[in-house]
């Protein structure tokens, strides 16, 4: 019996369906709360009030501040994180004979979930960092970095580098897999070195995965949560606190929804565009082989 063209259509309702419901709903509802004040307790919002949500927001020192922790989080995260998974490709694409072992372990951070990752990471730069100081006589070297206003920012880079490094790892892998052998054999007879072989040849051929990576640690760099709740809860004194955090308190713990939902629409629309500005950059350099 001859399968009908449209029969396609039952196996991608269901998805379609719990898409809509739990994502395109909750987005359409919440700019509507933008525009209202609401303690999210009430059966209804309260009065329409415009756009005075959106104006107070760019009149709060917290949201700017916070704004700008991110932006400097994402910065140096997303640097940090493409060069050492592309430094970890590289070294596991080798006829190395260990190179599976080594993607496993370096594959394994992106496997344990932002909180637990968090913890674990709060145990070794809190307590493990002050035990090791006292052992070895030097608290000014190795000491609490979470109490520390910069150290404890740091440690947040660092956990968050450290869990997205080896996913990373495994595009550009992939994207260095799909260079043909011989356009390396070519470059190679011609007697280019390791590191023009890198910029010039290998680079250029896997901007296609540049631009994914770049895209998914753009995203995940601005909106990360877990990892600041688990490792730092925003502190000492809101110096770790990201604009995720910022957010989330705004309309759970300070019950303020339209405000908060009018951050986070604001928020939305700052990724939406580095992100496809981004993608569009990147996109212009890809070439082909």
């Amino acid at each position: 019996m001859k399968v009908g063209k449209h029969w396609y259509a039952l196996f991608v309702f269901p998805l379609m369906a719990v898409f809509i419901t739990v994502v395109i709903i909750p987005f359409i509802t919440g700019i509507g709360y933008a525009f209202v004040e609401w303690n999210g307790l009430a059966k209804v919002p309260k009065e329409f009030i415009g756009f005075q949500n959106f104006r107070e927001v760019f009149q709060d020192q917290s949201f700017w501040n916070s704004l700008g922790r991110t932006v400097i989080f994402t910065a140096v995260t997303v640097c940090l994180v493409n060069i050492i998974a592309l430094a970890f490709a590289l070294m596991v694409t080798t006829k190395v004979g260990t190179r599976n072992v080594a993607r496993t372990m370096f594959f394994l951070p992106y496997m344990i979930g932002g909180l637990i990752l968090g913890y674990i990471w709060k145990f070794i730069l809190g307590e493990g960092m002050s035990v090791i100081g006292e052992m070895l006589g030097r608290p000014d070297i190795f000491f609490n970095w979470l109490t520390n206003k910069q150290m404890a920012f740091v440690a947040i880079i660092v956990v968050a580098v450290w869990q997205m490094s080896g996913y990373i790892m495994i595009i550009y892998i992939a994207g260095l897999g799909s260079i043909s052998e011989d356009v390396l054999e070519s470059a190679a007879i011609e007697g280019t070195g390791p590191w023009m072989m890198l910029t010039r040849i290998k680079l250029p051929l896997i901007m296609h995965s540049i631009t994914i990576c770049l895209f998914l640690t753009l995203s995940y760099s601005f909106k990360v949560y877990d990892v600041n709740l688990s490792l730092t809860g925003g502190g000492p004194n809101h110096a770790t606190q990201l604009i995720s955090m910022t957010i989330f308190n705004e309309i759970f713990t300070k019950r303020k929804f339209g405000y908060g939902q009018s951050m986070a629409i604001l928020f939305f629309i700052l990724i939406a565009f580095i992100t496809l500005a981004q993608v569009h950059f990147t996109s212009d350099k890809e070439v082909e082989e």
